[in-house]
């Protein structure tokens, strides 16, 4: 009978590429784990920290508005804004800067939107004081439902899903691409609206995409529904349009640009 054994270096390298297989496998089934908002409880302090990442300098001053964008806030005025019942916007402009007036309330758009294009860039001042979320918190909602959190996260640490550029509650940013204190962030999201059918049930979820100062942290990610507090809120249908919404959490945080493409002109 003939020997048809493999070679040992034959079999060196199927082991080596079997093993190879396996440490990607799980390296990925791990990232999904670790993703997974449905896994972990909401605001679970276990949820590993995301990596840190240097995103570079911020840039002196605003960048370029589309052509074909709806400018929300350029420094000059807060015509587009408004309180959530209607009122005048109770927030600050001074020195060509958005401020939260803390106590004032959230602003909202007085425009609604659904699939947007969205531009924001924020800071907290360089003396910013507190920790955790009680740090230059405030937040982006798409539809007023919505939301990717605005926090200091650069010297802070705090539960993963409610850090900067996390989907609040959900899904925690890829990596912290925060820069210090006092300098401009900026945040560029498209967000999909869901779809509900004609009886309200859910035909599709709301997915979004965020990149934090030029780093992809959100990437075509579902969400379970909207923003909750220590709770997973189920969705509700809804018009097709609502109001973006700025939050009043108390803290000091200040806007210079915001704009919008409205995808579903």
């Amino acid at each position: 009978m003939s020997d048809i054994s493999p070679s040992l270096p034959i079999l060196l390298t199927a082991v080596l590429l079997a093993s190879a297989f396996v440490a990607v496998a799980a390296s990925d089934a791990q990232d999904r784990t670790d993703r997974n908002p449905i896994y972990w409880e909401v605001h679970d302090e276990d949820r590993p920290q995301p990596p840190r990442v240097n995103p570079g300098p911020a840039p002196a001053e605003p960048s370029p508005v589309p052509s074909d964008a709806i400018v929300l806030f350029d420094g000059s005025d807060l015509a587009e804004w408004a309180a959530q019942d209607g009122s005048p916007a109770p927030w600050i402009l001074e020195d060509d800067l958005l401020k939260v007036d803390p106590g004032t309330g959230d602003i909202q758009t007085r425009e609604g939107f659904g699939d947007v294009q969205l531009r924001v860039e924020w800071r907290v001042p360089e003396d910013i004081e507190g920790e955790g979320q009680g740090r230059g918190n405030s937040g982006v909602f798409l539809m007023g439902l919505y939301e990717v959190q605005v926090l200091e996260s650069h010297d802070s640490q705090t539960y993963p899903d409610g850090q900067a550029a996390a989907i609040y509650g959900q899904y925690p940013p890829l990596v912290n691409a925060m820069r210090p204190p006092g300098e401009w962030q900026t945040y560029d999201i498209h967000f999909q609206r869901p779809r509900f059918d004609e009886s309200g049930e859910l035909a599709r979820p709301a997915k979004m995409t965020v990149f934090h100062n030029g780093v992809l942290v959100q990437d075509g990610v579902e969400l379970t529904g909207p923003v909750g507090h220590y709770q997973r809120p189920r969705y509700e249908a809804h018009e097709a349009r609502l109001p973006l919404r700025l939050q009043d959490h108390g803290d000091h945080v200040q806007f210079r640009q915001i704009w919008v493409r409205d995808l579903e002109q």
